[in-house]
Parts: C-alpha cells; structure tokens; sequence
C-alpha cells in the first residue's frame, strides 16, 4: 500500500497498515467476521449463500477465524441433517472493531489527501 502523508509529513498509511490484523483484512474472512457482527448466528449454508463462495472456501477461511478465537463453531444435526452454526465470539468482535477503527483512519488519511489536491 503506498503511503500517504499527512499534514505534519508523517506516512500514517504505512505505520496504520503494518498493525492491520491481517487475518481479518482478507476478503472472504472480512466477510465472515462482518456478516457475524451483524447476526447472533449464522450456519453454514447461509454465510457460504451471502458471501458467494464455494463450501470448500468457506470451510477454509472459516477455520482460520476459529483457530483464532475470532468465531465459535457449533456443530449438530437439525431434521437428521448436518447443520454447522457460526457465531462471532467477543474476541472476535474486539478485533473486527480495531480493524474498522483502523481502517477508518486510513480512509481519513487518504480523504485529507485528495481534498489537497
């Protein structure tokens, strides 16, 4: 990511970005972790339809965040059929929320940048 300078000459972009938690930052795990936030739960059908991705993807990138601790995995049966539940866990809420936060200043960053020229 090329750095931007603010107005005291710092590159805020560059310091901001190395602590972005890159676990998060890819697409498909920033969407789980996003649509999480925004349900109580979710299974696995449903993130795997609102994502747009393949089940093998998903089971990938899912694993990742639960390894972390970022997401809580419930398995069980519903009806005699495999049902797989994801819910965000409050570390994973923490991380999402410093990830936004830092993002959002990027985004200021680069704003302050464009209305100067």
């Amino acid at each position: 990511m090329p750095s931007v300078r603010t107005s005291s000459g710092a590159t805020a972009a560059n310091s901001t970005s190395d602590e972005l938690d890159r676990l998060i930052h890819e697409r498909i795990r920033l969407g789980i972790v996003s649509a999480l936030a925004a349900n109580d739960s979710l299974t696995f059908a449903e993130l795997r339809d609102i994502l747009k991705t393949t089940d093998g993807n998903l089971s990938v990138h899912a694993r990742k965040l639960e390894e972390a601790g970022y997401v809580r995995v419930t398995k069980g049966f519903e009806d005699r059929r495999p049902k797989t539940e994801y819910r965000l866990t409050p570390r994973g809420r923490r991380a999402l929320e410093a990830y936004l936060l830092q993002m959002e200043g990027l985004l200021s960053v680069a704003r302050d940048a464009l209305e100067r020229t």
